[in-house]
Formats: C-alpha cells, structure tokens, sequence
C-alpha cells in the first residue's frame, strides 16, 4: 500500500479553528498572570469575529475562563478540559497537516518544554494526542523532540527552522549531522517539505526556546516574507545577520522569487522586573480575514503596522497589547496552533459550546 502524503497549509489558507490554552500558570507570569489574561481575552475576542477559537482550559479554570471570555456578542468559542501544564500551544498541539486523501492529520511531535526548561511538561506532551483522539482523525508521530514553533511554511513546499533548535542535544540524541538529516526527512514525509532552509537560529535576546523560526521570519504569503532586523549597534545585530544571510541563501536556490522586508525589533529592551522579553513582531498570528499584531508599547509598534499592512491587503491588520503576555516569553503566535479547513469535515466531539448559541 501506497504510503500517504501530507501536505501542511501555510497559515493564510482557509481555517476551521485556532487551538489556545487559557493561561493560568502562575510561574509563566508570577507578578502579572492577570494583566496576561486580560490580554488573552482580546485576542480571543478578536479572533471569534473570523474563525472558530477552541480554548484548552484546565478543569480548575475553567468557571474563571467562562467568566471572562464568553460575553452576549460572543458566539464563536468553545472550551475543552484538557489538563495543561502551561499555554502555548503552538508547541505541543498538533501541527495539523492534509492528506493527500483530503483528511486532516495530527502530528504529534514529542515535547520537553524546550529542552527539559520548564518541568513539569507531562500534560503538555499529552495534548496533541488527546486533541486527535476527540476529533478521531489520524495521529501521526515522527519520534523527534520538536516544537511547533520552530517551524514554518509557504504551503508550496517549503519549511523553514532553525539549528539552534534541530541540533539541540536536550531534545534529541545524535551528532549534529545525524539530526539536521533526521528532521529533513521528517519534513518531506509529514509536512510535505521539498526545500528545508536552516537558519542559525537563537538571535532574539529572552528568547528561552532556543531560537524558534516564529521569532525570526514569518511568511506573508508564498514568496514574501519579513524577518526581525535591528540596528548595527544593538547586541543582537550580529546574530540576526547570520539568520538574513542564510535565509537569503536558502531562498536563491529555491524556485522562484522572493521578497523580502525587514520588520525592525524595539530599539530600547522591552523589560518586566529586570528580565529583558523576547519583544518580536515576527510573532503575529495570521487567521480568516484577519492578522494580529504583538504591541509592545513602544514607538516601533506603529512601524511594524505600516510595515505589515501593505503585505496583507485582504485582512484586517490588528495591534494588539501584548506586553504582559510576553513576560511568559512569547506571544500570539505562540499562544496558538491553527486548524486547516478541508473540504470533508471533521467535527470535533471533544469541544463542547459552554454558550448559547
């Protein structure tokens, strides 16, 4: 029997739903958990008005969850009680790809809260396979330590990452030529990948996932792309040149044209009690109709704007506060993992609507 191909939707094609987690580890944001929840309700809120939003919420939060998310307006959320250790999704829900039969599939990649940082982790690598279970669509499970946000697409073949996180020994074992191989071959047979182009990775100062490819260059569409740049002068410079140059690399020997914008970083560090965030607008979040925006509160939240609107003329652009969720280390993109519409649908018996309508 033939061995069925997958394909993974770049982000700007159709969606039946975006995964969240409702955050409510107090750890992630000891000082702020509040502030950062109040900025989850916006993004929430704003998504519901496009696409489906299916919240992940932890048995003991779920009342509080329901309380703050759910208003008389709102009629496109649903809540499952999935037990979580922390809130991004984006790591270890699954990365929903298509079949070449036209079904959607689950894969799970195996998850250690970025190299073993962050125990616990248990719930958390649980989630994916739980969420394939309840839709009872196909699990498929590449057995490599890896993160959802290591990795991006333009839905035509190419996937980008980084090898500060493929070749990282906290998550996989092998010699560095070993697992850049590895996970090339695990592109092309689960994502579907023709052309894997590595970036050094680990550039973006706070950053504590070793470099996700979400924190450093996005896709507009299939042949533009931003990438976070930043001053000669700043630390940071040196490192985000290596990851221009090899992109630059890797997209000339890539069929087609390309191009290419910066999308500058904050000039002065964004802080929270002394710790400098991971503060990058390359962690916006695109869905139906609509793109978010991490706002920082800072000068260059309004060029980011200019910056992206032109690269999205049939969406909505939005800035939204995203100052208090970063003090957990990431952002809207982090936050959430998108779910392909296909053409047969598959329902999802696991998400119960908590509201009318």
């Amino acid at each position: 029997m033939a061995e069925k191909k997958h394909r993974w939707p770049a982000e700007w094609e159709p969606q039946a739903a975006i995964w969240l987690t409702w955050p409510d580890n107090q750890e992630t944001w000891p000082d702020n958990l509040f502030e950062a929840q109040i900025e989850f309700c916006a993004l929430v809120h704003s998504l519901a008005e496009m696409v489906t939003v299916r919240v992940i919420v932890n048995q003991p939060s779920l009342d509080e969850a329901y309380k703050r998310l759910i208003r008389p307006d709102i009629r496109n959320v649903g809540f499952i009680n999935i037990p979580t250790n922390d809130a991004w999704a984006r790591d270890y829900a699954p990365t929903f790809v298509v079949s070449s039969d036209e079904k959607l599939v689950a894969i799970d990649w195996d998850y250690n809260a970025w190299g073993g940082k962050y125990p616990p982790f248990e719930d958390d690598q649980q989630v994916a396979n739980k969420i394939a279970a309840g839709m009872t669509i196909e699990t498929v499970r590449p057995g490599l330590c890896f993160e959802g946000g290591a990795i991006e697409t333009n839905g035509q073949g190419i996937v980008l990452s980084t090898l500060s996180c493929a070749l990282d020994t906290n998550r996989n074992d092998g010699t560095p030529e070993e697992l850049q191989q590895q996970f090339e071959s695990a592109f092309a047979k689960y994502l579907g990948a023709t052309q894997t182009i590595w970036l050094p990775g680990d550039a973006i100062d706070g950053d504590d996932t070793d470099g996700h490819i979400d924190q450093l260059v996005r896709f507009a569409d299939a042949t533009t792309l931003v990438y976070a740049s930043c001053a000669p002068h700043d630390p940071q410079y040196a490192s985000l040149a290596k990851n221009l140059a090899a992109l630059e690399t890797g997209l000339a020997n890539a069929d087609g044209e390309f191009a290419l914008h910066a999308l500058p970083i904050p000039k002065q560090p964004i802080e929270f009690s002394g710790h400098r965030l991971p503060a990058s607008y390359c962690n916006f979040l695109i869905t139906n109709d609509l793109v978010v925006v991490p706002q920082f509160g800072c000068p260059e939240d309004a060029q980011a704007m200019q910056i992206l609107k032109p690269l999205f003329p049939d969406r909505y652009v939005v800035g939204l506060p995203s100052r208090n969720l970063s003090v957990g280390l990431g952002s809207f993109h982090c936050l959430s993992q998108q779910q392909p519409a296909i053409e047969a649908k598959q329902e999802s018996n696991l998400c119960k609507q908590l509201h009318p309508g």
